[in-house]
């Protein structure tokens, strides 16, 4: 009876779908989130006949033959790559990207990662870092005596001063572009890493080379859709539902057929 372990496939592949919503759901109010979409791919097939084979009784050639499938696996589960709304904030360190483009961060262990995430802080030293602490790439010290900073579209960032007319240019921060963004690996706490699917990082200036500009005193909002997951949630619902039916069905006939006598 094939169809229970085909059912059972349906059944685990519904539950990750609805894992993969849960985690978007819970991630609606997080900074620079980009919602996660479960990807399929049927099961190998029994070949019963394959298409093709020459019937041996009276030559004719199957057009379709008989393929029994077995089942579903997960694919993969992919970033959906969506602008975010952006919220204002006014705040001098909160920053978004409009358009492509990551910002660099520099790990403990000297990993580079990457993140849209534009709510930067200082340290006591003035250096620019993320919420969890990482230096941004390239490392700037704001002066403690600095009255206000300003960030301009392409990076540029600017120190006043109370006794100086003009700003100080104290550096420019840079983005990073991948040739397939997806193929990145999350690794929590709004970051990720390069990997060989997602190729080396791409780094420029902000407002070249396909990369976004940079917007001070905004955040960039998760791109989550919140009706879609709903919809989303309701229908594994139902495919699981449906899948535990054929799984009661299964059983029954197996119960019929050991009851004959």
């Amino acid at each position: 009876m094939r169809a229970l372990q085909i059912a059972a496939t349906g059944m685990s592949a519904q539950q990750m779908r609805v894992e993969v919503v849960s985690n978007n759901l819970a991630n609606m109010s997080t900074t620079g989130y980009n919602a996660r979409v479960a990807e399929f791919a049927d099961l190998h097939y029994q070949q019963l006949a394959r298409p093709g084979t020459v019937n041996a009784t009276d030559g004719t050639v199957l057009p379709t033959g008989v393929q029994l499938g077995l089942g579903v696996r997960p694919a993969s589960v992919s970033v959906v790559l969506a602008q975010g709304s952006l919220s204002v904030t006014g705040g001098d360190l909160d920053i978004a990207i409009e358009g492509n483009g990551f910002f660099e961060v520099t790990l403990p262990d000297g990993r580079a990662a990457f993140t849209r995430d534009g709510g930067l802080k200082r340290t006591a030293d003035g250096l620019i870092v993320t919420s969890d602490g990482f230096p941004v790439v390239p490392d700037i010290v704001i002066p403690d005596d600095a009255r206000s900073i300003s960030i301009n579209a392409q990076g540029e960032v600017f120190a006043y001063f109370t006794d100086a007319v003009e700003p100080e240019n104290l550096g420019q921060l840079s983005l990073a572009g991948f040739s397939n963004a997806k193929g990145l690996e999350a690794v929590g706490s709004n970051l990720f890493v390069e990997t060989a699917a997602s190729g080396a990082a791409l780094v420029g200036l902000p407002g070249e080379n396909g990369l976004g500009t940079i917007r001070q005193g905004y955040l960039e909002d998760s791109s989550v859709d919140a009706v879609r997951e709903i919809t989303e949630l309701i229908e594994a619902q139902r495919g699981y539902e449906l899948n535990a039916k054929v799984i009661t069905a299964a059983d029954q006939m197996l119960a019929s057929t050991a009851q004959v006598r």
